[in-house]
């Protein structure tokens, strides 16, 4: 399954899906939803946020595992350093391992402070360079703390996140090349919404690649459809590392004073149109909705 989708990420079209579990003890209405539209037939697999926001939701871990239990594809099962220390790291990765479970989106996770949860604590005893440290490991057959497991794990497969945009691209490629001596397989980037910025990616991406001397790796576009004003204007003003074209901003503000569905109208033709063009020069592109499974199969169609 996960040998197939490497491939795949080395000389094919890759789309992969984000889902987000909900505050609720259980996954099936996701899984539901997805069947109904048939995109498990669209995409080469899926991925499961872990609480973001520090909001607490059903497990990503076992929420990957429904997941490919379900459509037999693999699911990328996000892990922080925000909620476990190594022990819990650790052990988690050894339980999801015999289930298969081995694809893992290493993030260092968002401040606990703004949890919904009274007097929660970040963890926090590293970044998400540990946790790559921790994975890479495992696929040694030890324990972070050098000891031999009893049996070697199955390989276990690591992804990372990137911002899309930093005012010195320097300090982007510093911190993709991080990750990528680390062993990461992948790196997925903040959404993105033009030709230029994926192609500015893709050229940090080489040169962090060339440094690490990672040739393994490979670059993920991610990509939110904007569909409404207000997702464009909050992306622009509360999410660091991310860029909304202007002319998508103008666009939309003038779609909204005519009608709510004409904004949406103006939106998703934008959206479709960048996702395209995107995928033409770049055909490896995870796809982010917060679970508007229906706006994604639109723009899979």
């Amino acid at each position: 399954m996960f040998e197939n989708l490497m491939k795949k990420l080395k000389s094919d079209r890759y789309i992969t899906l984000e889902t987000t579990p909900k505050h609720s003890p259980v996954f099936a209405p996701v899984i539901q939803k997805i069947k109904e539209l048939g995109l498990d037939k669209k995409v080469d697999g899926f991925s499961v946020t872990d609480s973001p926001l520090a909001k607490m939701k059903y497990s990503a871990l076992f929420a990957a595992l429904k997941l490919q239990q379900e459509f037999n594809k693999p699911a990328i099962a996000t892990m922080s350093m925000r909620d476990k220390n190594k022990i819990g790291l650790q052990s988690s990765l050894l339980g999801a391992n015999e289930v298969d479970v081995r694809a893992i989106l290493t993030l260092t996770g968002d401040s606990a402070n703004m949890s919904d949860q009274p007097n929660t604590k970040g963890v926090f005893e590293g970044n998400s360079t540990l946790l790559l440290e921790i994975i890479k490991c495992f696929n040694a057959g030890i324990d972070y703390g050098g000891r031999t497991l009893d049996v070697k794990p199955q390989t276990i497969y690591p992804f990372s996140v990137s911002n899309a945009y930093a005012k010195n691209p320097k300090n982007l490629q510093k911190k993709m090349k991080s990750k990528l001596e680390h062993a990461t397989r992948a790196i997925i980037t903040q959404p993105v919404y033009s030709i230029g910025n994926t192609e500015n990616l893709l050229e940090i991406f080489q040169k962090a690649k060339i440094e690490a001397g990672n040739s393994k790796a490979e670059l993920i576009i991610g990509f939110f459809p904007i569909i409404r004003l207000k997702t464009a204007q909050f992306l622009t003003s509360h999410v660091p590392g991310i860029t909304v074209p202007s002319s998508w901003t103008k666009a939309l503000f003038e779609a909204k004073n005519k009608s709510e569905k004409y904004q949406e109208e103006v939106g998703f033709e934008l959206s479709q149109t960048a996702l395209q063009d995107i995928m033409k020069i770049h055909p490896k592109v995870h796809l982010m909705t917060a679970n508007n499974f229906t706006l994604a199969d639109k723009l899979l169609t």
